[in-house]
Formats: C-alpha cells, structure tokens, sequence
C-alpha cells in the first residue's frame, strides 16, 4: 500500500498495476490523450494523492516519468506555495493535452503566478497558449479577492488572440470571456462588449467566440445572477 513515504518509483509501480485497457479506450472518446495512459480515472487518482499527501519533489520526479497518470498526481500533489515561475514554465514543456492544461492552470492560478498569463498568451505553441486563457477562466471563478479591474484588462489579451483557430486555442478563449462576464457586475458589461464586436468579425473564429460568449452572458439566468 502506498503512503506518504512512498518514492515516485513505488507510485509508478502502484500506477501501473491498475492499468485498464477499457478505460483507456473511454479516454480517447473525450479527446484526452492517451499515448502512455494507464487509464486510471481522476477521480480515483485524487484518491491516491490523499493517500500519498504533498510532495514537491516528488511530484517532479512523478512528472519526469510522462506517464499521462503520474503527471495528473504530479499537479494533485506538488505544493503550490513552492511553485516557482520556471517550474511553470518547465512544466508547460511538456504539455500534450487539454486536461493536463487545464489542471496546471488551476496549480498555476493558485500559486499565484498570474503574471505568466502575458507570456503564456504570447507563446505560439497550442497547448502553452491555451494555459493563458485556462489561467483566465480559473482566475475568473476562484480569485474572488482579486479586482475586477484585473480580470477587465485581460479581455484585451483575449481580442488579440480570438482569431486563432485551433481547437484547443479557440475554446480556452472563448471559456476565458464567458467566465469573466459572468465574474461581477462590473466585469459583465465590458465582456459582452468585446463578445458582441467578435460577433461581427469577419474572422471565422473570432466570431464564433463572440456569438457564443453573447448567448451565454445576455441569459437570463445569467444577468439574474450577475445583478444579485
């Protein structure tokens, strides 16, 4: 059994003996990849890192392996508090898919580390620039004492990349400004703005963010919301 002194080389071991080849099939139907899956669920995952605890280094040692389910335990059970700008960035190397993304942005997020936000924005890569609207949305919902004037300025950050077409891009964007619209009161009106001018772009991709971002944030169960 596994526990809070186990090495990274025992969690692996563990990792593997619950390899599911069913499970891995499921995976692939909602786009995560599953290259050097083992196809044990998150869920069950968050398990083992409770049984396991925080482990800074180890977590990187888990990391290192590219075992798709060492890498999700390595973002359950690194310390935020410890997370440095160039371990991010270290991080963000390796990033081949959404949920790993997604999970790191929340890490990132908490450790405070907004400030990558800028530069991840600016990297060309798929998956690093779709950390930075991942970031966004994460920092939308759980930075609560963070001012709204913060959240506003980003909405810049997301016209100038709501033209880039990939897939994974595209839908972090448009994530991004539907979840500062919905923040605050006052972080709604400047969203729907720049949603609606996307809306009548005359790039593809642009305006499906923005219509898609307008249908959401002029719901009624939305504005209900935002004005309480």
């Amino acid at each position: 059994m596994i526990d809070q002194a186990s090495t990274a080389s025992e969690i692996i071991d563990h990792l593997r003996s619950l390899r599911s080849e069913e499970n891995i099939a499921g995976m692939e139907r909602f786009g995560i990849a599953t290259g050097t899956a083992l196809g044990i669920s998150n869920p069950d995952l968050r398990k083992i890192g409770r049984l396991t605890g925080r482990n800074h280094a180890r977590a990187f040692a888990l990391w290192t392996s590219d075992i798709r389910e060492a890498r999700m335990l390595a973002l359950y059970t690194l310390e935020p508090k410890k997370l440095t700008t160039e371990e991010a960035w270290r991080l963000s190397e390796d990033f081949n898919s959404w949920e790993i993304v997604d999970g790191a942005a929340d890490i990132f997020v908490e450790a405070g580390l907004v400030e990558l936000i800028p530069d991840f924005a600016a990297d060309e890569r798929e998956f690093v620039r779709r950390t930075a609207f991942a970031m966004i949305a994460g920092a939308a919902m759980h930075l609560k004492k963070e001012p709204d004037a913060t959240l506003i300025a980003w909405l810049d950050l997301i016209e100038d990349h709501a033209g880039d077409p990939r897939n994974f891009v595209k839908k972090a964007v448009n994530w991004a400004l539907r979840n500062i619209g919905k923040r605050s009161h006052a972080c709604h009106a400047p969203a729907v703005a720049l949603a609606q001018k996307l809306s009548e772009s005359s790039d593809r991709t642009a305006r499906w963010i923005g219509k898609d971002a307008v249908r959401e944030l002029t719901d009624e169960k939305i504005l209900a919301r935002i004005k309480r």
